[in-house]
């Protein structure tokens, strides 16, 4: 297996998990933005989202043995959460975000899209909550979560949200703009942050938490935070106009003020396959003695999600 052999953390990639292969209409192709959450004692679900031949994606799930991500148990049949009703704000597509679970509920926070004239499209943050087990969510409400505001006009989204001491707390991305990288254009966002006492009502403005780290960059996107010790880690998918998505890292002491550590992971794409052109959309889940990192590949989930294995010993010689 190819390894890291530079810097504080080890990974060893373990290959491609799921590739949609065509066969399922509603599913006919990509599977982005992996989240992992354990529903049973051995069965590990990864929340996907797929895409139609339209490239409309609703929100599905690959089931596996957390012992053995590669080891598939069930794959959906049907979407656990559809697009928004005609002219709703995700009534073009949804990607689930993060998932939390919450007062004996499973809370979904997502990204939906709406398509534009003059820009490709609009993203802003959903709430989606599931009673059976993440078999099926409904919407908290038909409209965004976080919606559009005045510097955040074109993409307020991709929350990412844990509770803590009484308090959810979010770290999204918002953006005012687009740009052309390659003759294509593509949004501009970084970073921001808000609280709220129940989950569902946010007010206010996100704080800039962690920006572009320089020119090059024109995207700090779908934030994933978790607290070991008494550090805050994110794991983040940054985009530049030389390289395309790749995977970036930040720690902090307060979840505010974050330090950019990109070379602390140390993982990039292979030199050919599934995930040889970009790396996208870290999710971690530890289990028993083992760390994973799930992620997405080329052309951010179109080849599928794989994930690599943090080796035992965090500290390289």
């Amino acid at each position: 297996m190819p390894k890291t052999a530079i810097g504080p953390m080890k990974w060893e990639k373990q290959g491609l998990i799921y590739c949609p292969d065509g066969s399922n209409p509603w599913a006919k192709q990509y599977a982005s933005l992996p989240i992992p959450f354990l529903i049973a004692p051995k069965r590990l679900r990864i929340f996907v989202s797929f895409c139609d031949e339209s490239m409309i994606g609703r929100v599905g799930y690959v089931d596996v043995d957390p012992n053995n991500p590669k080891h598939i148990l069930d794959i959906a049949s049907h979407p656990v959460l559809d697009i928004g009703k005609p002219g709703r704000f995700d009534e073009n597509g949804l990607i689930a975000s993060s998932i939390l679970s919450s007062n004996g509920k499973i809370y979904m926070y997502y990204v939906g899209y709406q398509l534009g004239q003059k820009v490709r499209y609009y993203q802003f943050g959903g709430l989606a909550i599931s009673d059976d087990g993440g078999n099926s969510f409904y919407r908290a409400q038909e409209t965004p979560i976080i919606d559009r505001i005045d510097g955040e006009a074109l993409n307020r989204t991709a929350p990412f949200v844990i509770y803590e001491n009484g308090r959810f707390r979010m770290w999204y991305v918002g953006g005012n703009e687009w740009t052309e990288v390659n003759g294509k254009s593509l949004p501009v966002y970084n970073m921001r942050y808000l609280e709220s006492l129940d989950g569902v009502n946010w007010t206010g403005k996100g704080k800039v938490c962690l920006d572009f780290k320089n020119k090059d960059e024109h995207v700090v996107g779908r934030p994933w935070v978790y607290k070991e010790n008494d550090t805050y880690k994110m794991f983040l998918s940054s985009r530049t106009h030389s390289k395309g998505y790749r995977l970036g890292y930040a720690e902090s002491k307060d979840g505010l003020s974050w330090q950019r550590l990109d070379d602390k992971i140390d993982i990039d794409v292979s030199e050919t396959g599934w995930d040889s052109q970009i790396m996208a959309y870290a999710s971690i889940f530890k289990w028993e003695n083992k760390t994973y990192m799930f992620y997405n590949g080329n052309d951010c989930g179109r080849t599928g999600f794989g994930y690599a294995l943090l080796s035992p010993n965090m500290l390289a010689g």
